[in-house]
């Protein structure tokens, strides 16, 4: 009786275990502009591509935090942490006179339910 309430016991571990996060792509996504803000620089616009509705204001804001703390390089990836994603993505800085652009192009996003959403463009 014993090793039948084991064996049980250990079916119901694995059957109910999470595993692998689930992997989705998308080919859909908000661009534009999420943030103007002024500064000592100058006028800083930080804009997303590809960005999900929900945590796009969040990450924008935390790639301006990020930027003013010189912790951005151009062209480079980076990962940002929100409160309900993990955002990685490519940062792109232009400068024009006292004007600054940072764009930032989703490229996963890792969502705390465990959903890992990948952007794939349509061509």
């Amino acid at each position: 009786m014993r090793k039948v309430l084991f064996g049980l016991l250990i079916v119901t571990c694995f059957a109910f275990s999470k595993g692998d996060p689930t992997v989705e792509t998308y080919n859909y996504g908000q661009d534009g502009m999420e943030l103007v803000a002024r500064s000592k620089k100058g006028v800083i616009i930080v804009s997303t591509y590809n960005a999900k509705m929900t945590i796009r204001q969040e990450i924008a804001r935390k790639i301006y935090d990020l930027y003013l703390a010189n912790k951005i390089q151009n062209n480079k990836k980076i990962t940002v942490d929100g409160s309900e994603a993990d955002v990685t993505g490519k940062c792109v800085i232009r400068k024009k006179n006292s004007l600054t652009a940072v764009d930032f192009y989703y490229e996963e996003v890792k969502w705390s339910s465990g959903l890992k959403e990948v952007y794939k463009s349509v061509q």
